[in-house]
Parts: structure tokens; sequence; C-alpha cells
């Protein structure tokens, strides 16, 4: 279990850009038993849900982001040979992010943690066409696409994503996730552009890629249920002064 003072203690490092105390926390962390993936679920994935959310409210500056997205990236990819590795799942993913994606670390993580539990990934990252995609998927024949998108500026590009790859229904038997802010903000948006499946944590990723296509078909009718929004009608954070933020915001 990850205590609550060692997430503040380790956003507050990364919004100070010092990359040696944030190596130290993650070291003492691991220290403690806890394992790689544990990190990246508990640790690396709150904190990049929080800044987030912390730059959307103008909370802390661009710099701040890009100084925090820059170090998790870094430890992610030391911790990523640490992960385990299970038994092969004869199962191939495409992670993509949508084109004008420019925070990778979320779907890169993703990707990690799919090749950890026994996926063969291929991680396309952003800034490829939609055209590019579909190229590489035909060549590929992935068993599941997901594509993550973190603003709602991506929607009509992912909507078109989507569109396109059922019109064309060149691969019928490929399952079609999404993650990321976009869709976790927006409750009901991965139903309405036509994915199959969407999930907020990576967690929920590998569990909706290893169930049973019926679930896919349960997941949508339970969903169905609930109040949908676009990205239009998300609520603007409330402008506020620029500052340091040292603590998780409640």
């Amino acid at each position: 279990m990850i205590k609550e003072q060692t997430l503040a203690k380790y956003l507050k490092h990364l919004l100070l850009g010092d990359r040696y105390a944030c190596r130290r926390v993650i070291e003492e962390v691991m220290q403690s038993g806890v394992p790689a993936n544990s990190v990246y679920l508990h640790v690396i994935w709150p904190i990049m849900v929080e800044i987030e959310k912390l730059s959307r409210e103008d909370r802390i500056t661009p710099t701040q982001e890009h100084l925090a997205t820059r170090i998790n990236r870094t430890i992610v990819d030391q911790l990523q040979n640490k992960l385990p590795k299970r038994e092969n799942k004869d199962k191939k993913v495409t992670i993509c992010c949508a084109q004008e994606e420019l925070q990778e670390l979320g779907s890169q993580m993703i990707a990690d943690l799919f090749e950890s539990d026994g996926w063969e990934v291929r991680f396309l990252g952003g800034g490829l066409s939609n055209d590019d995609i579909y190229a590489f998927i035909n060549d590929y024949g992935p068993d599941l696409l997901v594509i993550f998108g973190s603003t709602p500026q991506q929607a009509p590009s992912v909507r078109l994503m989507i569109d396109t790859i059922k019109a064309v229904n060149a691969w019928p038997d490929m399952r079609i996730m999404v993650s990321g802010g976009l869709f976790a903000r927006a409750e009901g948006l991965w139903e309405e552009i036509g994915a199959d499946a969407f999930a907020s944590t990576p967690t929920e990723a590998l569990e909706r890629a290893c169930a049973n296509p019926e679930n896919y078909v349960a997941q949508r009718t339970i969903n169905r249920r609930k109040r949908r929004k676009t990205p239009a009608t998300e609520v603007k954070a409330c402008k506020k002064p620029k500052k340091a933020v040292s603590g998780i915001s409640k």
C-alpha cells in the first residue's frame, strides 16, 4: 500500500523538477517491497492523472507540467525492464495515441503492462495520421487496438478513425478500446464514438482485453443507461492564479 504522504512528496519533487529526489522516492518505495507494476499502477499513473488535472485548472505552470511529465517518463523507462513477464497469451495489441496527443506517457504505460501480461505489443505513440495507423493494423492484424486521448480536441480524429475502421470492416474480429482523460471526463463518449470498450486505468484495460467478447456487449449495455456528455459539455476549469502545488488536491 502506497502511503498518501509518499505520493504527496513525489508530486512535490516532480513539480520542482528535482529528478534526483524523484528517483529517491521511487527507490524507497521499491525497497519497501512494492513491485514495479504496482509502482506503475499506484504511483506513476495516479500522479500523472493529478498533474493533468492541475494543468487543466491552471494550478501549475506549463513548465511544471513538462518537467513532471518528462521525469515520470524517464522513471517509467527505467522500470520497464523490472516488470514481471507472464506466459505468452498469443494475442496481439496495437496501442496508439490520437494524432494531436502530446503526452504519450499514459499510452506507454499501458503498452508496458500489456507486454508484461504476455501480449505481443506494438506501441505506435502519437504523431501518426489515421492513414498511417490503418496501414499498420492492416499489415499487423492485432486482436485489439487501444487508442489513447487526453483532450477534447482529439475526439473528432478518434471518431473518424473508429468510423473508418468499422466502415471498411477489414478487421471484423479486432476490438477497439479507448483510454485517457478525454474519455474519463466525458461519460459515455467512448460508446458514442463507436469503441467496443473504455478503460480508465491500465488495470481496467487488461481486464477488458482479457474478457470474452460477450463482456464487451455487456459493458456497452450497462453504460447505455448512463447520462452521456460530449467534450463540448465538459465543464471548464475555473481560472486560478498559477502557483506551485505541493500536495495532491482533494
